[in-house]
């Protein structure tokens, strides 16, 4: 697929014209990387305005004992630069971010595309709407880390990410959420027992929405 299509494959760029899209192709590149692979540091200084166009990362940090903390997974047709002020012609991290499978990556020279496209007023929304999106998914880990308790992040996880918690093994996923084994098993018996979700070897599956939700929207 040529930079041009993976391009106006994303959503981000959807506004755009033939000619903005040729514009824009001229200060991108496209890079694969393999699955592990650390795209940047906490703190790192990055110049390149990034979006993932296939596969799937992960945002995390690491702690004073050196634990990892996950903080949210950024999926595909997703922007993947963290932005805290765009007065700077440079972005910098707050978070680590690696990749959980093989990805590619659109990469845009930021300092460019802030003169030929912000500064003319094209994409202000789209940037100032995936601006929100990030704000939202810190909230949501917020809540997750200091308000919740072990049904609401299960209930929470099961209901917003359902094939991800079926993708991964119960010990990641109790990385994740930063409760015990035991405890996401309990969580799990007990959302069975009450007729909220199913188990069929070891998939997940839900049967009352609404039930499930309520048990985080309640706290939001």
């Amino acid at each position: 697929m040529s930079i041009n299509s993976i391009i106006k494959s994303l959503d981000f760029f959807a506004s755009l014209s033939d000619s903005q899209v040729n514009q824009l192709a001229k200060i991108s590149t496209i890079n694969s990387y393999n699955k592990e692979y650390i795209l940047y540091y906490e703190n790192s200084k990055i110049n390149s305005l990034l979006f993932l166009t296939d596969g799937l990362a992960k945002s995390y940090k690491i702690d004073k004992n050196n634990n990892e903390i996950f903080l949210f997974f950024i999926h595909k047709n997703s922007m993947l630069s963290e932005i805290s002020t765009v007065y700077s012609d440079s972005l910098y991290s707050y978070s680590n971010l690696s990749f959980i499978e093989k990805s590619q990556v659109l990469s845009i020279d930021y300092k460019l595309f802030k003169d030929n496209f912000l500064q003319q007023n094209i994409l202000n929304l789209e940037f100032m709407n995936e601006i929100i999106v990030r704000s939202s998914k810190l909230e949501s880990l917020i809540n997750r880390e200091f308000l919740f308790e072990a049904v609401t992040k299960v209930s929470m996880m099961l209901s917003s990410d359902l094939n991800m918690f079926n993708r991964f093994k119960r010990q990641d996923i109790s990385l994740i959420l930063n409760i015990q084994p035991a405890t996401l098993s309990r969580v799990l018996s007990r959302l069975k027992r009450n007729g909220i979700i199913h188990i069929d070897q070891g998939k997940v599956s839900i049967l009352n929405r609404d039930k499930l939700d309520l048990i985080y929207r309640e706290l939001i």
